[in-house]
């Protein structure tokens, strides 16, 4: 999480450390994540941020996250959330233009893209609703009552 802290702090994308670091995109998504890097990615990471490799070794190895403040932490899982929104969003857009263009060019009297068009939007409309917490169905307290109801049957 600190590589994330530091990369959000420079205003710079995944990609864009990627390159500073000469590393790949998917090795900052892993790093990010949580994944231990290597000491070559480490070196590599210490010198973009203008750090000492120790400094993200000991972030790197600490269990908690205390170096990321609450506030910190929702905001990133909300930017994740709407980022992977936007996503699916794209996603249904592009492949419901492919299918209405594969309709129309196969069969364009018969009009049959139009209930996956339904159906796959109605599952975006929730996910849209969901994430901008219009309608929030599996929301924080649901978790809560969730997490709960967990540790009591299990304590």
């Amino acid at each position: 999480m600190i590589v994330r802290k530091l990369r959000l702090e420079n205003g710079w994308s995944q990609e864009q450390l990627a390159e500073i670091c000469d590393l790949s995109v998917r090795t900052i998504q892993r790093i990010e994540r949580g994944q231990k890097p290597s000491l070559e990615s480490l070196k590599s990471l210490a010198a973009a941020f203008e750090t000492e490799v120790t400094f993200l070794t000991k972030e790197t190895d600490m269990s908690n996250k205390s170096n990321i403040s609450k506030e910190e932490e929702k905001a990133i899982i909300y930017v994740r959330d709407i980022k992977g929104f936007y996503a699916h969003l794209i996603t249904y857009v592009i492949v419901i233009i492919g299918l209405f263009t594969l309709n129309l060019l196969r069969s364009p009297n018969n009009i049959w893209a139009v209930w996956p068009a339904i159906g796959w939007g109605i599952g975006v409309a929730f996910h849209g609703l969901n994430v901008y917490e219009i309608f929030n169905l599996f929301g924080v307290n649901w978790e809560k009552r969730q997490i709960d109801k967990r540790l009591k049957r299990n304590s």
